[in-house]
């Protein structure tokens, strides 16, 4: 059964990873495609990259008790693609997330600064 533990570890980051996306809507609970999109297109380029490396002899399968040992391809094991997966939609949660913070952090900038500018305004109609 150890022979799953990595594959497993990976789908349980994955489903945490959309527990994060769905409390704060910034992916597939925003933009369900573009997210499906973004990350099929970031999986076929890693796998695409994975492909020249086994091609060229740089990547190779290594063996572990934690692994399935399941080959998609020669020197391509099944959890390959769900790591890829893994990172690609960590990558996109992690970008939307702290652009969202940056703008949060942003608009209580903005609301400050116009706070402030309105009490300054109200100091100086208050003087004789």
């Amino acid at each position: 059964m150890t022979g799953f533990a990595y594959l497993a570890g990976l789908l349980v980051a994955i489903a945490c990873m959309a527990l994060v996306d769905a409390r704060w809507r910034l992916a597939f609970w925003r933009a369900p495609v573009a997210a499906a999109v973004t990350v099929a297109v970031g999986v076929a380029f890693f796998l695409a990259w994975d492909a020249a490396g086994i091609l060229l002899g740089v990547f190779f399968r290594g063996s572990s008790a934690i692994v399935t040992g399941i080959e998609l391809a020669p020197e391509l094991p099944l959890e390959e693609p769900v790591f890829l997966a893994f990172l690609c939609y960590l990558t996109l949660v992690l970008v939307l997330g702290v652009e969202r913070m940056a703008r949060a952090r942003e608009a209580r900038t903005d609301a400050a600064s116009v706070a402030t500018t309105a009490i300054t305004r109200d100091e100086e109609q208050r003087r004789p």
